[in-house]
């Protein structure tokens, strides 16, 4: 267990190396690989050393996953659909975990090879499909310097949009990835890469406390505790073992429930209010969990952690990833998302190591208790100094200009909790755009007859 959280680990930490160098697609495909290898290697590994470097390769696919795959989405999602197409991820995770504990049922009988090496069967799948994805639009423009290549994947993503539209995205793309920082720090980004050179960058540092916070607190509610240790929970409130083993289904359709609807809603009402809701949701779920293992209303115990997943699927769960992928300019995107995504697994790691032993020294109803207060802690941070994304183009980002000011943080807020970073100022210059148009030879003409088709279905612009 702690091995392939450890690989989730040191694969979100390097996630963005291969996402700048070698592009979004190949990483993903790379991904793919890793899922199979690892489920391949796992279900027949002959001594524990070897099954060790099996889960710990799986880990690294799945650390990596988070940064490629809500990176790549975001990237060639319309602004009006980001919200839901971007959740997408989190769905398939959700999806993904129910289908696991179906699964574990199923072969239970079978034995721990069978229950871990068919995950070959999906990965395969996935690997395959991934050859027929484009290059993110915005890799091919702001890395790789390829315009054209970049142009006609836009002219599949917006079928409806003429030739000259498609071009001002192109410039918008272009203008949002340059003109965020000073010349000094232009100077910085060929010297420094990775995250490294992320954390020297001061038109990032608000975005990088915004993905530090939302990331640490996503982990902080317990939420990767409960999943792994579900029917442990459910038997210290006195359930037997086969019964603990099915209310984890219960877990799993949960989250799929929430998760539909957290779909529906997070380009309607936005990220934060699902933000709200989840934050009150864990405190509120956490506190009854508290209360009945104190209590020893056993009985009420699964309604609340039905609840506690709840909550946290359809706020943090969906909006995590959601989010991660918005508040970053393109040129930094990689690098901050696999700094959400490093404070993320480093906290599911800990949590997932320190919560046997919280078990085993502490009562049911401390451990719960704790929680519940680390979520209002968290509400609290929502409230005050989490900012709206709903609807804003990606090149329009939450970065602070050369004059000092900001784009997209809350009036209201003062001091970033526990940070040291004033976020009082209104808001600044929108850097979103297209006025780069210097360089029109490089243009050339495009047909929809070259374009490398998306889907056959059209993803509307949202123009």
């Amino acid at each position: 267990m702690s091995m392939a959280l450890w690989g989730t680990v040191g694969g979100a930490l390097v996630g963005s190396y291969p996402c700048d160098k070698f592009g979004r697609k190949r990483t993903l495909l790379l991904i793919g690989f890793c899922y199979f290898f690892s489920a391949i290697w796992t279900a027949l590994s002959p001594d524990v050393i070897s099954f060790i470097f099996a889960r710990f390769l799986g880990g690294l696919g799945v650390g990596m996953s988070t940064v490629a795959a809500p990176l790549y989405i975001s990237e060639i999602a319309p602004a009006k659909h980001r919200g839901k197409l971007s959740g997408s991820f989190s769905c398939n995770v959700t999806l993904g975990i129910l289908v696991a504990y179906i699964s574990n049922v199923l072969l239970v009988d079978y034995g721990w090879r069978f229950m871990l090496g068919v995950e070959a069967l999906p990965a395969f799948v996935y690997t395959v499909m991934c050859f027929r994805l484009p290059e993110s639009p915005r890799w091919l423009i702001c890395k790789k310097g390829d315009r054209p290549s970049a142009v006609r994947v836009l002219l599949d993503i917006y079928p409806y949009d003429t030739t000259q539209e498609i071009e001002d995205k192109a410039d918008q793309i272009l203008s949002g990835s340059i003109k965020y920082t000073t010349k000094s720090e232009q100077q910085l980004a060929s010297k420094r890469d990775g995250l490294l050179g992320l954390f020297c960058r001061r038109s990032v540092r608000k975005p990088l406390l915004l993905a530090f916070w939302i990331a640490f607190f996503n982990q902080l509610s317990g939420i990767n505790a409960v999943l792994y240790f579900a029917p442990r929970v459910f038997e210290l409130a006195g359930l037997d073992r086969d019964a603990a083993l099915i209310e984890s289904i219960g877990i799993g359709l949960s989250m799929a429930v929430a998760t539909a609807i957290g779909l529906f809603l997070i380009d309607r009402t936005g990220r934060r209010s699902l933000m709200l809701f989840g934050a009150t949701g864990h405190a509120t779920s956490l506190g009854l969990c508290a209360w009945a293992f104190y209590t020893e209303n056993f009985s009420v115990v699964p309604v609340g952690i039905f609840f506690f997943i709840f909550a946290h699927t359809l706020g943090q769960g969906i909006v995590l990833w959601v989010f991660l992928s918005e508040i970053f300019p393109s040129s930094f995107r990689a690098q901050g998302q696999s700094f959400g995504s490093t404070i993320h697994w480093v906290m599911a790691a800990v949590v997932t190591m320190v919560f046997p032993i919280m078990v085993d020294d502490l009562q049911p109803s401390e451990i719960f208790l704790t929680f519940s207060l680390c979520m209002c802690c968290e509400l609290l941070w929502v409230i005050l100094f989490m900012p709206e994304t709903k609807g804003r183009s990606l090149d329009n980002t939450f970065v602070e200009g050369s004059n000092g000011s900001s784009s997209g943080f809350p009036k209201s807020a003062s001091i970033v909790m526990f940070g040291a970073v004033d976020l009082s100022d209104g808001v600044g210059t929108s850097f979103s755009s297209s006025s780069n148009r210097n360089n029109n030879s490089s243009r050339g003409t495009y047909t929809r007859g070259d374009s490398i088709l998306l889907s056959n279905a059209p993803i509307l612009s949202d123009d």
